[in-house]
């Protein structure tokens, strides 16, 4: 699904209780993707399209507001459109985990947290530099530089 393919609502009833929970659940996606933005363990992306994913199915204002919004949506369509993490997107991804476990061993946080943490860092750290930086050859004339 791109950006411009919103499914209608859910009619009726059920649609109205349908509606509610996926705009709950885009709500909660949405300020937990927020948090992600400035917190250095909370991934902001992921979480982000699910909010997109959510209002899409809830509220075409709702999603057409947060792929029109200044910060979250271009990191929206990228994704959707080429799997693409931006470049500036990576290089403040690795600078922050990096940062976050140089800061864990300086406070000399216990061993197994420090195994548990880096594990998972680098998990992160290999998924997002291994992501495309921008389109695929065959969609390279469509998408806009930035």
């Amino acid at each position: 699904m791109t950006g411009s393919e919103a499914p209608e609502p859910p009619e009726g009833v059920g649609g109205a209780v349908k509606r509610c929970v996926w705009r709950c659940v885009g709500g909660l996606a949405l300020a937990l993707g927020a948090a992600g933005a400035i917190l250095p363990l909370l991934p902001a992306t992921p979480f982000l399209l699910v909010a997109a994913f959510a209002f899409s199915r809830s509220s075409p204002a709702l999603h057409r507001w947060l792929l029109e919004h200044r910060q979250f949506g271009p990191l929206i369509l990228d994704w959707q459109a080429h799997g693409a993490i931006r470049p500036r997107v990576k290089i403040i991804s690795t600078i922050v985990i990096l940062a976050t476990f140089g800061l864990s061993l300086a406070l000399g946080v216990n061993r197994v947290v420090l195994v548990i943490q880096g594990v998972c860092l680098v998990g992160s750290l290999v998924f997002i530099l291994t992501r495309p930086s921008g389109p695929r050859r065959d969609a390279a004339a469509r998408w806009p530089d930035r």
